[in-house]
């Protein structure tokens, strides 16, 4: 029989399966479970747009069986089974999921919860299994067909006969090693316990044929064995549950379950609410931004229940998205079950649950800040930038929900702090809330706008996220203070700090004309600092659009050329202005000279490319010959 080779791609990744993506070798159980429910699923999901399909969930289980002597460990299911074609495409290539194939190819869009059948999970096998066998019939075919692989080496496939449809997964358990026991894989109570501990919430029952004991006929002290079938797992889902039933592990192992990622959450939400709009929730605050969240592949939402049954896997109408970090489900006896995405939109008991749900996201977090602010700055390194996002978005709308949860680097702390607790540190006479913008704390800690602000002892705010200063201006204010960048026209204290015998001198108003005609459009101004102690010259911006902002809008891919309005300020308490002067005193070209190079140093500073690099190289060889 011809071994059919797995695609290059899939050869790799199934090297890194068995080697690397799992760190616990029992996940393989799970995973082949989760499939077979997924299997189940699609049959109920065929029925409902089936009339001629009659689906009895009693004729539906999952079964888990053991040879020891030969070292064999099959799951069976009743579910829809695969065609040789699907066996080809669905096994032929790793992480090509047959489950998200079919949602895509049926109209109806939500359905039963489909996990992803035959995706990557399916080869978590190879880590416990030598040979890994699948027989499978489908639904609707008298046929049947064998697949099996030993591995990366390739596959095969073959007619075979099966009674029933279904599909039967056969692990050939490898030998142990001395790193390794693999016996454990077929130990009854072992595997007992797997399944209690992952797939306990399985809505179809997974039985298994366990050894027991009693006492023997017509003795009183004498036992004998025997097998009997057994359901093994509750069936009751974790939501219907008392939260005094549940540990902090049955959390975990619902997450992990339901594939909402492969981090452990650092909190969960449990819902219970009855009233207006009765339903129960539980929603979780991952650890870890998942791989593809700021793709279009991502889709936010939360799972959708009636009364037990999902109505649809993603919801996204039941979060916002500024949390759409947010996993979890929603079981509500009120909606309807055959309710449709566009029912969804319009429905005023789901807008309801948003809307509680929202406030309960936002309170759980404000709750995580003030009494686990570790873990909450844990959260925030993955997705602060997206609660930033949700600032900037709709015009502000959503200040009130987010403006307490952000978090910022404080110069005069030397950690992320709230705004509230700048606020709390303002002096009396401090006008503004101030911020510098940059690509790193370290480069802005050496920033010259910031000297003055620093001379005075006022805190001053890190942007570090290009989305930073967009939210800033959107939010506005912060309990009536307004924000000021360090590179603003008006810092609001120099009046304080003018030296103005210079700055008035005539002959210093002249020099500066001139250095502006010398840049011609390139700054909008050239004039002396109120704001430098040691530096001796600066850009800074006058009007809306900051220099930070215009660094972003150009790296961005429809970018319009839009440029902020720089001023370029010289420190006349500098020993370079002097020289500076002597040269506007009559040697013209010396003057260009001096004021192409301040210019592009000042260029340099704010992390902007020198527009001639050639020239700017010229000019310093000019300056040292």
């Amino acid at each position: 029989m011809t071994v059919k080779q797995f695609q290059a791609e899939s050869k790799r990744l199934l090297d890194l399966m068995v080697n690397s993506i799992y760190t616990h070798k029992e996940i393989f159980l799970r995973e082949l479970i989760s499939n077979a429910s997924d299997a189940i699923d699609k049959i109920y999901y065929k029925a409902l747009t089936d009339e001629a399909l009659n689906f009895n969930k009693e004729d539906y289980f999952i079964k888990v069986e053991v040879d020891k002597l030969a070292r064999l460990l099959k799951i069976s299911d009743t579910g829809i089974g695969m065609t040789r074609e699907e066996l080809e495409e669905n096994l032929g290539v790793i992480a090509k999921s047959g489950s998200f194939a079919f949602k895509k190819e049926t109209e109806l869009k939500e359905g039963f919860d489909i996990i992803g059948q035959f995706g990557v999970g399916f080869y978590s096998a190879f880590m416990v299994s030598d040979v890994v066998t699948v027989t499978s019939r489908a639904l609707g075919s008298d046929e049947a067909y064998k697949w099996e692989s030993k591995g990366a080496d390739g596959y095969t496939i073959e007619s075979c006969s099966k009674e029933n449809v279904g599909t039967e997964i056969v692990l050939k358990i490898k030998e142990n090693t001395a790193d390794e026991n693999y016996d454990e894989f077929l130990e009854e109570y072992r595997l007992k316990s797997i399944i209690k501990k992952y797939s306990d919430f399985i809505r179809y029952p997974i039985k298994m044929e366990l050894i027991k004991s009693k006492l023997k006929e017509g003795t009183e002290q004498e036992y004998e064995q025997y097998k009997e079938e057994e359901i093994v797992n509750s069936m009751v889902p974790i939501w219907k549950k008392s939260k005094n039933e549940l540990t902090q592990e049955d959390y975990d192992n619902f997450y992990a379950e339901k594939h909402f990622g492969f981090d452990k959450p650092i909190k969960h939400i449990h819902i219970s609410a009855e009233g207006t709009i009765s339903y129960k929730a539980i929603l979780f605050i991952p650890e870890k931004m998942p791989f593809d969240f700021y793709t279009k592949e991502y889709e936010k939402g939360l799972e959708l229940y009636s009364n037990g049954v999902l109505i649809m896997h993603k919801c996204a109408d039941l979060l916002p998205d500024y949390f759409s970090f947010i996993k979890g489900m929603v079981d509500s006896e009120d909606l309807s079950l055959n309710i449709s995405r566009e029912m969804l939109q319009h429905d005023r008991q789901l807008k309801l649950i948003a809307k509680n749900i929202k406030t309960k996201i936002k309170n759980e977090l404000l709750d995580l800040l003030k009494n686990s602010r570790e873990k909450y700055e844990e959260f925030y390194k993955s997705f602060g930038r997206q609660l930033k996002y949700g600032l900037y978005s709709d015009y502000g709308a959503n200040k009130k929900d987010l403006q307490d949860l952000l978090l910022f680097y404080s110069s005069k702390e030397k950690k992320m702090v709230t705004l509230d607790e700048y606020l709390s540190r303002m002096t009396e006479e401090q006008k503004y809330i101030y911020y510098a913008s940059g690509e790193s704390i370290e480069r802005i800690d050496k920033l010259p706008q910031t000297e003055l602000l620093n001379d005075k002892g006022y805190e001053i705010l890190y942007f570090t996220d290009d989305v930073d200063e967009f939210s800033i201006r959107m939010l506005g204010a912060y309990k009536e203070k307004e924000f000021r960048s360090v590179s603003s026209g008006d810092l609001g204290i120099e009046s304080e700090e003018a030296n103005t015998s210079d700055a008035d001198d005539q002959s210093n108003l002249d020099l500066f004309t001139e250095m502006k005609e010398l840049l011609a459009d390139k700054v909008k101004s050239v004039k002396a600092s109120k704001r430098l102690k040691n530096h001796p010259v600066c850009l800074t911006n006058d009007g809306d659009l900051s220099i930070e902002m215009e660094k972003i809008l150009s790296a961005m891919p429809n970018n319009q050329n839009i440029k902020a309005d720089k001023v370029l300020e010289i420190n006349v308490n500098h020993a370079v202005f002097q020289q500076l002067k002597e040269a506007g005193q009559g040697d013209k070209e010396k003057l260009k000279l001096y004021t192409n190079l301040l210019y592009n140093q000042a260029l340099l500073i704010e992390g902007l490319a020198v527009e001639d690099p050639v020239e700017f190289s010229n000019n310093i060889c000019k300056l040292m010959s």
